[in-house]
């Protein structure tokens, strides 16, 4: 019998931190790693192609060891080989004829992680049970298991809609036709997505319920399809169909992940100078390559130049008001609201999703901390309004999330005093976070 426990997977620092001062401007080149949501994507491709997959320079997040040990635990091959970055290994995937049967699941991010474990599992050859730690939250998968089911996934689930439940495998899924919105559940859109050209009969999906709002995620899970060799056909703007086929194995360099490196960026327009992001793709996918043109309408000059990416502070490094719709790019607001705290008045950021659900969280946390600090935000019905107003120090609540966390560190470039009560926070997604935005601090001191 398979087992899989996940783990962490790094050291983790001290959880609180005091945000370091920028003692003048900076002019540093810093890397990120490969993009998390293209390396998800790659790996789960790569565990039904046809044969080997390369991947170079991929993430290796906390969220990644979750999906690696997982597609390990149903006898994907999975092996780290010399890395062509300088962010760990490079992968090597070899999907299995069968996938494993009568295994365990035991997954540490049941919200990130079960949707695809269930169904990579429903490809098994026998049961596979999916399990979480006793101190993790079970949320309902009353969508999730509905909709698997309705395209032949045997699941019990005891009745309790949720994990731990057993997936009785059979080797293939039917497929067909589903309904759902996909606006509320472009997580489970992705699995059906990646997993279709496995299915019998392919996949049709149509979107069911309100107007649909921007989708990047399903946008790049697409564009990943196509790479592979897995043609899909949108009849229109709220259908897909992924017919039943080969996955096509492939060498693939993965992207720097433009998400991570936004704070870096970012943080050249308070403390003034220049900050650089090598081998910046000149076209991406990644919903974060609209950060470039935001930061220049604020006040910040970007030009991409021998494949780097070099953000500069703007004249006597002022920082301009704007009015973003930053519905493509939510994740983001923290870093602009961050900036939008210096401006030169006040700036509104629209497009937020109704206060339901993960993401409205870190928004009521990004306004509780910076009315904490003597900042003023006003909330609107789709976005806040940020008005610049002098800031003091105090504890920053990160809220689990990489871009509140590092929007405190931000601000406590130019204000003294700032601590983030859980750097973890950030390092969970980028475990060399602390180091990196250290010596880019450091770098500022020397000259």
């Amino acid at each position: 019998m398979a087992n899989a426990q996940l783990s962490p997977g790094f050291i983790a620092p001290p959880a609180e931190w005091t945000a370091p001062n920028a003692a003048g401007p900076f002019d540093d080149m810093v890397a990120v790693p490969g993009s998390q949501a293209l390396t998800y994507l790659e790996i789960a491709l790569a565990a039904s192609a046809e044969g080997s997959s390369l991947l170079m320079r991929p993430s290796h997040s906390d969220y990644l060891a979750g999906v690696i040990e997982t597609a390990r635990a149903l006898d994907v091959d999975i092996r780290e080989v010399a890395g062509t970055g300088p962010f760990g290994p490079d992968l090597v995937v070899d999907p299995p004829a069968t996938l494993a049967s009568d295994a365990v699941l035991s997954i540490s991010q049941p919200d990130l992680v079960a949707p695809i474990a269930v169904g990579l599992a429903g490809l098994a050859s026998g049961s596979v049970t999916v399990t979480i730690p006793e101190s993790r939250s079970r949320r309902p998968m009353g969508e999730a298991i509905t909709v698997l089911r309705s395209i032949g996934c045997d699941i019990n689930d005891a009745g309790k809609w949720t994990v731990p439940l057993t997936v009785h495998g059979r080797g293939h899924i039917r497929g067909g036709h589903v309904e759902i919105d996909v606006n509320r559940s472009s997580q489970l859109v992705q699995t059906l997505l990646l997993a279709a050209p496995r299915f019998d009969v392919g996949l049709t999906l149509r979107h069911v319920g309100q107007p649909l709002g921007s989708l990047p995620d399903i946008d790049m899970t697409v564009e990943a399809l196509h790479r592979r060799g897995v043609y899909v056909d949108q009849p229109t703007p709220t259908e897909w169909i992924v017919p039943a086929g080969p996955v096509r194995a492939r060498a693939a360099t993965i992207e720097p992940d433009l998400s991570l490196a936004a704070p870096f960026v970012a943080a050249a327009m308070i403390a003034g100078g220049r900050v650089s992001v090598p081998a910046w793709p000149a076209h991406s996918a990644q919903p974060a390559a609209r950060l470039a043109e935001i930061l220049v309408l604020m006040g910040a000059r970007a030009r991409r130049r021998g494949g780097a990416l070099t953000v500069t502070a703007g004249a006597e490094r002022i920082i301009r008001r704007a009015r973003v719709d930053v519905s493509e790019i939510s994740e983001l607001t923290p870093i602009l609201a961050a900036l939008a705290a210096f401006a030169d008045g006040p700036s509104t950021f629209t497009g937020l999703k109704p206060r339901t659900g993960n993401e409205s969280t870190h928004i009521d946390a990004l306004v509780d901390n910076l009315r904490a600090i003597g900042g003023e935000v006003e909330e609107l019905p789709d976005g806040i309004r940020v008005v610049p107003r002098p800031l003091t120090g105090g504890v920053w609540r990160a809220d689990h999330d990489y871009h509140v966390a590092t929007a405190g560190a931000l601000i406590g470039l130019a204000v003294p005093g700032v601590t983030v009560d859980d750097i973890r926070s950030a390092t969970a997604d980028l475990p060399e976070y602390t180091k990196m935005w250290e010596h880019l601090v450091r770098g500022s001191r020397a000259r």
